[in-house]
């Protein structure tokens, strides 16, 4: 059974506001902090969602929490921003009503997040399939590009949406997504080139700078450092939280899934890193002869680069900075600009460009996302917005931004009016009219197209001759004097000419949110947002891709000397599209509140909060709600919720609701005053009537609960006595039942006893009976026995007998045999007795010295020179013999395990053996280093991955070795490349090639008898490689460079060995000038390395440390 729940169950304060009571600013700010501190962020009035950002993570937005809130009623619920969300697509779902959910609140409010939380609900809530999948997932992914490109961090928030957004989204009959249309209004472009301190530039640059590749950024001629580009902030570079290179590759994602194509994501990474280009160029002033100054580009390599990215000419894009054309009629006149005018040109251009790209981008995702099919479509739009605007600083982007919130905040009013008479006539509740501020009046000073604000501030702009801001306000002082929502120094009302705290460079205007400060200072050039037609010009003649799309009136087949509109008429007509749009739709409201300054979680700053509850005109918005009921309910919920309260009513009202309400009322005696019946709910006027329903639900449930404990307890001591009589019965039951099983088994286990005895006393008897007849024949078998055995051993005896006498005589006979033969041999055997024995000693011996020797042999390790000691001197010569031989052996099967790898390593070591061994010190500490060749793996390093194909050739050795500067004996790393034809010297760090030598043109090698790791590479005079003279190099690994470079030399045919020459002291020629290089000993003491000092222009010093 689904259990029933409203709003006002557990409610923590007050869950709607239009129930507050008593209404008060203080009470409505006390609500909020309430909720606000028991986590619960979401408030409503009527049908609009108060939000408060918590700045964490909070448990409430589960899949779990989307299917809670699916098709549940609105006020059913706790309040939450998913519950908006249902009742807007159920709306547009099942009564066919577009809708729109406008989302409005300050910098760092949360707007942003809300308006992903409502399309992410939406998105887990319509259809399934492949398609709309591919759709959802499109509509998502747009926000990342967006934010990456429109959005910054703020002192207000490190996430700020710097640009508005309405986004429609489509649906088929069925409510599932098929596309979308997204619109922006008034991108803050100015940030593009000026940030406020402690603010960054849009997200994009650092997330370009920090997450491309190298080759990226290489292609892009662009630097990892952020402060290379003036136009990007150094104090903000880096926000904590906010992984830059993380979100550039969601970025790069997020345009793939749209659908992007990778040449359209390169053209835009392009233009980026145009904007940053052109932010490094500066201008120097330059005075002609007729006395004029005119600027000049410093340093033209950033504006080279940028015009390479764009694919312009350098020299019509440098021309443009420094000269402007102003057509008329078919005049031409070039005037040229001083510096001033020059930075302005550059700023213009790069806001321009970025501003463009973005319009560009938004146009880009519009048609990867919109919808395919022709049918009608269902609507829903999404407004994220900014919100009302208080500075200590407010300017022209300010004054259209409160512009924008008037026009809201009109229509918010109009509709929600609207909705309340609508719904008053469809319950036939009749109608009175509410009393409130109308702000039709503020937005006719603004927007009037004769003396409104914008339309003086265009005609201002166009108006030829001087044009400058003090002009403009003193044209608001004439036309707007006499306006009651107009405030300014010079005003002609008398009442304000002693108003200190108002400037003169400034007015003031009384919107519905309270007063705001406007500094005239940059409104005119704002609103003019001139870009000079020469850099137009000189942006359509670029090649690249995109560029000519963001600049048609570049074309000069197309030239237009009408000026182009305002940035103030254009934001007014997208306004006013804007509106047009929202008038057709079914409106949802959201007002984001920001709870503290410091973006930290727990903090609730009353101030803060109570300033944009005042802006946001939440006051205002519940007091129209409260005007006419505060509450309406459902017949059906009503009286299912307040059923108990009347004994009519109770438990069950068997006829229809209306009736069953009204007999409600008519028990409780509420005056006729304070409700109204409907057609289908009960409207309640006042909020103290609510909660007298509620405090009579509460008593009375709290009644009902004491009921229900009584029943409970009486039905639960009745059920125990039934238990325990049953278990009574049950007990006695197997009692009696135990009483007669136990004497049962007694009876039978006395029978079985009886049994038992009875049956052994005649299996006794019968076994005596057995055992006579057995000792019976086992007597006759003993007798025959004893009778049987006296015959065998009578006749053993007598074989024994006669087989002694026949041992006798054979003994006998051998013994008489044996003198005859020891008689005859006696006359042989002195002769030949003394060799005989000699030859078997000897050969006796033989036997166990090999036996010996082939017991105790030693290892199979050449290099083990044991061998067992011989037994006897006369063994001499065999035993060194066999020594031999079996060394000479055991080498041969050592040598028949090398691979072709191991032989080669073994014979450079031989070849090293023969050139160094007792000639250079460090030569013994070397043999146990195996030659490894490749110490820095070439081939398989991408950082020399150039390096590795530039060489031909098969590396042979690749190591750091120091190139020793004849100046001042200092030395360099460098890389040192051996192959069969040439050696190379190359940069450590960039990889560059610093010199090729073939081998041909070495004549020989030079190094001392010491353990240090210098050696020199003389050259053949007159050789190619000798213009710039030998090299002194230095290296860990002397032994094995020269070695593999000797044997190169032996084995080819067509060259001399060359030849190694080891001394401590040997010339070198650099250049033209031949130095001595000297090597001498040094104190252990004074240095544990080797070090080399020039002496004079013909000596090098090497002091080598002695082993201590």
């Amino acid at each position: 059974m689904e259990v029933k729940t409203s709003l006002l169950d557990n409610m923590i304060g007050v869950g709607d506001m239009v129930l507050l009571e008593p209404l008060s600013e203080d009470s409505f700010l006390e609500n909020l902090k309430k909720r606000f501190d028991h986590n619960e962020i979401y408030t409503y009035i009527g049908s609009v969602v108060i939000s408060l950002n918590p700045y964490r993570s909070l448990p409430i937005y589960t899949p779990d929490k989307v299917e809670e809130y699916r098709n549940r009623n609105f006020y059913e619920l706790s309040p939450h921003i998913y519950a908006l969300a249902d009742e807007a697509y159920r709306s547009l779902r099942d009564q066919d009503k577009d809708q729109c959910i406008l989302i409005t609140g300050e910098s760092g409010a949360g707007k942003t997040e809300a308006s992903k939380l409502v399309m992410s609900y939406v998105a887990a809530v319509c259809g399934k399939g492949q398609e709309v999948n591919k759709v959802k997932e499109q509509l998502l992914q747009s926000n990342p590009v967006l934010e990456a490109f429109g959005n910054a961090k703020t002192v207000r928030n490190d996430n700020s949406s710097r640009f508005g957004k309405y986004m429609d989204i489509e649906f088929d009959f069925k409510g599932d997504p098929l596309g979308g249309v997204i619109s922006n209004y008034l991108l803050e472009k100015s940030r593009v080139v000026k940030q406020p301190r402690g603010e960054r530039n849009f997200h994009i640059f650092y997330q370009l700078l920090s997450g491309a590749s190298d080759d990226t950024l290489k292609k892009l001629k662009l630097e990892r450092d952020v402060s290379k580009y003036n136009y990007l902030s150094l104090d903000s570079a880096t926000v904590s939280g906010l992984d830059d290179a993380a979100n550039f590759r969601t970025v790069r994602n997020a345009m793939q899934i749209v659908g992007f194509m990778e040449d359209e994501m390169q053209s835009v990474l392009e233009l980026v890193a145009a904007v940053l280009k052109l932010g490094n160029i500066d201008f120097k002033p330059e005075s002609r002869c007729n006395g004029m100054d005119e600027s000049r580009i410093k340093d033209k390599n950033d504006l080279k680069e940028m015009c390479e990215l764009l694919g312009t000419e350098q020299s019509v894009l440098e021309r443009a900075f420094s000269y402007r054309t102003v057509e008329a009629k078919m005049e031409k006149v070039s005037t040229t600009l001083n510096v001033a005018q020059a930075y302005y040109a550059r700023d213009a251009l790069a806001k321009n460009l970025y501003s463009r790209l973005f319009s560009w981008l938004v146009t880009r995702i519009n048609e990867s996302i919109k919808a395919q099919a022709k049918t009608r479509h269902k609507v829903m739009g999404v407004l994220d917005i900014y919100g009302f605007e208080i500075f200590e600083d407010n300017s022209f982007e300010q004054f259209i931004i409160n512009y924008c919130n008037e026009k809201l905040q009109q229509i918010f009013i109009e509709l929600t009016l609207r909705e309340e008479q609508e719904e008053y006539v469809r319950e036939g509740i009749e109608w009175t009219n509410i009393e409130y501020f109308n702000n039709a009046v503020i937005c006719d000073l603004i927007e009037n197209n004769q003396n409104g604000i914008l339309a003086m501030l265009d005609e201002e702009c166009l108006r030829p001759g001087t044009v400058t801001d003090e002009t403009f306000l003193d044209k608001l002082n004439t036309i707007c004097a006499e306006h009651q929502h107009f405030e300014s120094r010079l005003n002609k009302n008398s009442k304000f000419l002693n108003d200190h705290s108002l400037p003169h460079n400034c007015f003031r205007i009384q919107h519905y949110a309270g007063k705001v400060l406007y500094r005239v200072e940059g409104f005119v050039d704002k609103n003019n947002d001139l870009l000079y037609r020469d850099l137009s010009q000189a942006m359509y003649k670029a090649n690249h891709s995109l560029i000519k799309q963001l600049f048609p009136e570049g074309n000069p087949a197309k030239v237009n000397l009408k000026r182009p509109p305002t940035a103030g008429f254009q934001f007014k007509a997208s306004v006013g599209t804007l509106m047009g749009n929202l008038q057709t739709k079914n409106p949802n409201y959201i007002r984001c509140i920001k709870p503290n300054d410091k973006k930290a979680a727990h903090i609730f700053t009353e101030s803060l909060v109570c300033h944009q509850v005042r802006y946001l005109g939440l006051m205002e918005n519940v007091r129209v709600r409260r005007a006419g009921y505060a509450f309406r309910q459902a017949y059906e919920p009503c009286l299912e919720r307040y059923k108990m309260l009347c004994k009519s009513t109770w438990p069950h009202w068997k006829g229809p609701a209306r009736n069953g309400v009204e007999v409600l009322m008519t028990d409780l005696q509420v005056p006729a005053e304070e409700f109204a019946y409907g057609r289908s709910k009960i409207f309640i006027r006042n909020p103290r009537t609510l909660f007298f329903l509620e405090e009579k639900r509460k008593q009375c449930l709290e009644d009902l609960a004491t009921l229900i404990q009584k029943i409970y307890r009486g039905w639960k001591c009745r059920s125990h006595f039934l238990l325990l009589k049953k278990s009574q019965i049950v007990v006695a039951s197997w009692y009696r039942r135990y009483a007669q099983q136990k004497k049962y088994q007694q009876v039978k286990h006395a029978t079985t006893v009886v049994q038992s005895y009875t049956r052994g006393w005649q299996a006794r008897k019968l076994l005596r009976e057995l055992k006579y007849q057995k000792k019976c024949e086992e007597a006759v078998t003993t007798i025959a026995a004893f009778w049987h055995g006296t015959q065998a051993r009578r006749e053993l005896r007598r074989l024994k007998e006669e087989a002694r006498r026949k041992h006798a005589v054979a003994v006998i006979w051998a013994y008489w045999q044996g003198l005859k033969v020891r008689r005859e041999y006696r006359k042989f055997f002195r002769a030949n007795a003394g060799k005989k024995i000699y030859n078997f000693t000897i050969q006796r011996i033989m036997q166990k010295y090999f036996l010996g020797l082939k017991s105790n042999l030693p290892s199979m390790s050449p290099v083990d020179k044991s061998w067992p000691s011989r037994p006897y001197s006369f063994l001499d010569g065999v035993h060194a013999e066999l020594r031999r031989i079996f060394h000479l052996w055991r080498c041969k099967k050592y040598r028949s395990q090398f691979t072709e790898e191991k032989k080669a390593v073994y014979e450079e070591k031989l070849e090293a053996s023969e050139l160094f061994k007792d000639k250079k010190a460090l030569y013994p500490s070397s043999v146990s280093q195996p030659f490894k060749g490749d110490y820095l793996e070439i081939s398989k390093n991408p950082k020399y991955q150039k390096l590795s194909s530039a060489v031909d050739e098969k590396i042979l050795l690749a190591d750091v070795v120091n190139k020793i500067n004849r100046a001042n004996g200092k030395g360099t790393s460098r890389l040192f490349l051996l192959s069969k034809k040439s050696i190379i010297l190359a940069d450590q760090k960039t990889g560059q090639v610093k010199a090729s030598v073939p081998l041909p043109d070495l004549a020989s090698v030079s190094t001392s008898t010491q353990s240090d790791g210098f050696f020199a590479l003389k050259l053949k005079e007159g050789s190619g490689s000798a213009v710039k003279g030998d090299f002194l190099l230095s290296s860990d690994h002397l032994i094995e460079i020269i070695t593999k470079l000797h044997r190169i030399s032996s084995m080819a045919a067509d060259r001399e060995k060359l030849n190694v020459n080891i001394s401590d002291e040997f010339l070198v020629q650099f250049k033209q000038d031949k130095v001595c290089v000297k090597f001498i000993q040094g104190s252990p003491k004074n240095s544990n390395s080797v070090s080399c000092k020039r002496k004079n222009n013909r000596l090098l010093e090497v002091s080598v440390p002695t082993s201590p």
